[in-house]
């Protein structure tokens, strides 16, 4: 998957598409999910063009990681679900079922949120 800058979160990098942003630094930015899976579904993503996971842990600088990771605990403490327990998920690529290929994860708390996967049959 070939990093699209045309996708929809670099239009809202740019400023094209709005956000209810949650979150921001020189690095991240992070904002309310539009079809939220749980009371608290905010998506975390890079300022820079990574298209997935891998892409982003071997090419993206220190401090675009360090900040990555630390905007997680921000936005944990900030949403209220680090002491109730939260979800990080990044879909990456077709098996994974990654609609938007500019790399993301999703914070999903505030409820029970079951098993992390579906179980066969």
């Amino acid at each position: 998957m070939a990093y699209d800058r045309n996708n929809v979160f670099a239009r809202i990098l740019r400023g094209e598409l709005p956000c209810n942003k949650v979150y921001e630094d020189e690095h991240v930015l992070a904002f309310r999910d539009i079809e939220p899976q749980a009371p608290s579904h905010v998506v975390l993503i890079p300022k820079g063009e990574y298209v997935a996971a891998d892409d982003f842990s071997a090419t993206a600088s220190d401090a675009e990681l360090a900040a990555f990771m630390r905007a997680i605990g921000r936005i944990v403490a900030a949403e209220g679900v680090a002491e109730s327990g939260f979800r990080l998920i990044a879909n990456t690529r077709k098996d994974g079922h990654q609609e938007v290929p500019h790399f993301h994860v999703h914070v999903i708390g505030g409820r029970d949120l079951g098993p992390m996967l579906r179980r066969p049959g």
